[in-house]
């Protein structure tokens, strides 16, 4: 209770002082983008709701693409249109580059170390180009096909287990499983789940969650950050709690690494030590280790979370399931595995995970940004130290873009050539320009290797009671878009 009585008193002085500023005569910046009134203290908080990207797609249809919001203390920049992304994310590029940095991210000094909040600098280049060149380039993706193909070999086999005993498969939670094993064999050549059983996974996959959904959640302390000390969600608490899980199984493996004594050439570790020892100004132990957690974090979680989301968009359009099995058994054979180099002769494939991405993009407000110093954007002023968050999520569905656009329609990328790798601002799942997400080559080829093999060796059914079209497609917000109820399907034998 003293606790709560102690932020009243400081957010009444807080706006006491502002009003008093207004009263002197201290007016805004002109120009500002337009935007929803504000309430004294809050701003527009209370207009987010538990769906803020479906909220903000909302409000942009009465003020506009560029929208202004005040978030608690926070300017907040809201982009929804094709034009106005492209401003942001290529043509001004440089000048909206820098992140946002929320609370939540401090926990661990994670921010001095990661790559995806670091400052575009020294620093960010060299870390960057060690992804480029040692994780997600051409030739480094091609070098891991083997191990892609016994991963997926073990996901089809645990779904052949459970198609003998009639269980049912949590989609996500086994995807998830097969991603994790794919990025931990890429980073450490072992596997960090060795079973597909739920307990052997669900530690992994809760702490990986639970890091998404609790930085992607509103936290009063970005908002007002006056209360930063007291922490009053317990995020940032909660945050070096997860983090601190990751970072020592991380310590353990670099210590047997260096005790063995041995390379692993194809080992993402290998290299970044190789590097370390060479040059340790430029690399050390702590930025390995943040170098990792973020691609332990960012390449799970998109991958598994995409194929459930394409995956019960099958089950509720089993017309385009239908049309993807024949693509299949015509090009590939039916029961087979999908390969990367089966890939371009998959269009329909391919335009089913593109469509998914429309309706269900991984992050659907991207990572946000920060504006350093005053920018002017499409005629406004943008003030200095403005958040900026883009809608892809409204961008996909915007039905001045896309025909239909509520509807699950994979035939229109067949005609429409539009790209997903940040150069068609109608689909920017992965963002754009120089902060595009890094891993996105990886999730384009893993997403329909996964997918494809799963409907290609086996047929679906829900539980005898669920209807297709009326399946549960509720949301659970973070900075990920996830399913609030996990898609628990029963594998079958192929007709």
């Amino acid at each position: 209770m003293d606790i709560l009585v102690w932020v009243i008193v400081v957010l009444f002085t807080y706006v006491l002082i502002r009003s008093t500023f207004s009263i002197l005569g201290f007016s805004k910046p002109k120009n500002l983008p337009p935007g929803p009134t504000s309430l004294p203290i809050i701003g527009n908080l209370h207009l987010l709701g538990n769906q803020p990207h479906r909220s903000l797609a909302k409000l942009a249809q009465t003020h506009g693409p560029i929208m202004l919001l005040k978030l608690g203390q926070k300017t907040t920049l809201v982009i929804t249109s094709t034009a106005a992304a492209k401003e942001v994310l290529q043509k001004q590029d440089l000048a909206f580059s820098n992140r946002h940095i929320p609370d939540a991210l401090h926990a661990h000094n994670f921010s001095e170390y990661s790559l995806t909040v670091l400052p575009i600098g020294t620093q960010w280049r060299f870390l960057r180009r060690i992804v480029h060149t040692n994780i997600f380039s051409d030739k480094s993706l091609e070098a891991k096909q083997q191990i892609w193909d016994q991963k997926v070999k073990e996901l089809i086999a645990f779904c052949q287990k459970a198609c003998m005993s009639k269980d049912y498969v949590d989609i996500g939670g086994a995807t998830f499983t097969t991603s994790m094993n794919l990025i931990s064999n890429t980073l450490f050549s072992k596997d960090f789940i060795n079973s597909y059983e739920e307990d052997s996974s669900k530690e992994f996959r809760d702490v990986v969650t639970n890091i998404l959904v609790d930085v992607g959640k509103p936290n009063l302390v970005d908002f007002f950050p006056v209360l930063k000390k007291i922490d009053p969600q317990g995020i940032r608490r909660r945050m070096t709690r997860h983090f601190g899980k990751i970072l020592a199984i991380f310590e353990e493996l670099i210590e047997d690494r260096l005790a063995m004594r041995r390379s692993v050439d194809d080992d993402v570790l290998e290299v970044c030590l190789k590097i370390s020892q060479d040059s340790p100004e430029e690399l050390n132990r702590s930025q390995i280790k943040f170098l990792m957690l973020d691609m332990f974090v960012g390449g799970t979680d998109t991958t598994s979370t995409t194929v459930e989301w394409a995956m019960t968009e099958l089950l509720r359009n089993p017309d385009v399931m239908a049309k993807s099995k024949d693509e299949l058994k015509h090009v590939i054979g039916k029961g087979k595995n999908i390969k990367d180099h089966d890939l371009s002769r998959l269009p329909y494939l391919l335009c089913i995970v593109n469509e998914t991405l429309r309706l269900h993009p991984p992050v659907p407000l991207l990572i946000p940004r920060n504006v350093e110093n005053p920018v002017k954007l499409c005629g406004y002023i943008i003030p200095k130290d403005t958040q900026v968050l883009v809608n892809a999520w409204a961008i996909g569905q915007d039905p001045t873009i896309w025909e239909d656009s509520k509807e699950f329609k994979p035939e229109r990328f067949l005609t429409r050539q539009i790209d997903v790798r940040g150069q068609d601002f109608e689909l920017i799942p992965f963002g754009a320009g120089r902060r595009i997400c890094p891993g996105f080559p990886l999730a384009l080829r893993t997403i329909p290797i996964i997918l494809g093999s799963l409907v290609n060796n086996f047929d679906w059914n829900l539980d005898v009671n669920l209807q297709p079209k009326v399946l549960d497609m509720t949301e659970r917000f973070g900075i990920s878009l996830h399913k609030a109820n996990p898609l628990c399907l029963i594998p079958m034998p192929l007709n």
